[in-house]
């Protein structure tokens, strides 16, 4: 069955609206021939004659007069959905905008894009949830509108992409530490016992691969999932802790950072988003705002010496 032409709809509304041909046809500047064609085929896709003769003129069918209501409650949507989107006003927008990221970007910015946000529009509310896999289901889904993390090379190609700042891992210690009490070198961090950070099972990541190539290696205490742990293990304890520096800043108060003693690339965390919501005014300005809480100073966080 070949689907309706839903062009039919605006023609069916405006021929019940007129009730004569000639009249629509004025109307939608057809000619009395085409508005006569576009009946019929009316008539085809409903089942029913909608305008009979009743003697020089016509009157709807009781089919008719029961799709006069339905028709141009939907016609004008349809009109409403093809208009360019009117100017945003953030004054009068309410929407709830859910943000999916990993551990430590609400701790880091959280506070700061709410505060933000309740500024400039009152009635936007901030949901934020935890990113446990890079799964992209829920940008597609639409049950996500924005997300933060690190491009993958299993990234669907029709999400966009754009960098939001770059950030390196520093180590993490107790103050106090016996680490610091000398320099810390390549040996001494090597030597140190260390909680490390696994979200599938225990690997070789970045860290153990540079260390492999000066011919060191670490001695791994424990495997946590996430930052937040290893943070707290090193809070208590005497392991080393090696986190993203800037996605951990909210959750390290009151602990010492110091830059590795090693070379380890820095990695891109980007904004993802779904492109059904690329031209949507208020998707937009939350992207803004995203960029311009967490755009700022990204490589601010360690100069070369210990901060506490």
């Amino acid at each position: 069955m070949n689907p309706p032409d839903l062009n039919l709809l605006l023609t069916l509304d405006v021929l019940l609206s007129e009730g004569s041909v000639a009249g629509a046809a004025r109307r939608l500047r057809l000619s009395p021939s085409a508005m006569s064609r576009a009946l019929a085929r009316l008539r085809d896709a409903t089942g029913d004659p909608l305008l009979v003769r009743a003697g020089r003129g016509l009157v709807p069918t009781p089919r008719a007069l029961e799709l006069r209501g339905q028709v141009g409650p939907l016609v004008e949507q349809a009109l409403a959905a093809l208009r360019p989107a009117i100017a945003l006003d953030l004054c009068r927008l309410e929407r709830i905008f859910t943000l999916r990221s990993s551990e430590g970007f609400v701790e880091t910015f959280g506070a700061t894009l709410i505060t933000r946000a309740a500024a400039q529009a009152p009635g936007v509310r901030l949901r934020f949830m935890a990113k446990p896999e890079r799964d992209s289901t829920p940008l597609r889904d639409g049950t996500v509108d924005l997300e933060t993390g690190v491009v993958g090379p299993d990234l669907g190609p029709e999400l966009r992409v754009q960098a939001l700042f770059r950030d390196r891992f520093v180590g993490v210690v107790r103050p106090g530490h016996p680490l610091l009490d000398g320099p810390i070198t390549a040996q001494a961090y090597a030597s140190a016992s260390h909680v490390a950070v696994t979200r599938v099972r225990p690997d070789k990541g970045p860290v153990d691969r540079a260390l492999q190539a000066l011919g060191l290696e670490r001695r791994v205490a424990a495997f946590v999932g996430g930052y937040a742990g290893a943070l707290a293990v090193a809070r208590g304890s005497d392991l080393v802790a090696t986190v993203s520096a800037r996605h951990t800043q909210g959750l390290r108060a009151g602990m010492v950072a110091f830059d590795l003693p090693f070379d380890i690339p820095a990695v891109t965390v980007s904004l993802l988003w779904h492109p059904r919501l690329d031209a949507d005014p208020a998707h937009r300005w939350l992207r803004g705002l995203v960029r311009a809480v967490c755009g700022d100073d990204p490589l601010a966080e360690t100069d070369g010496s210990v901060h506490s």
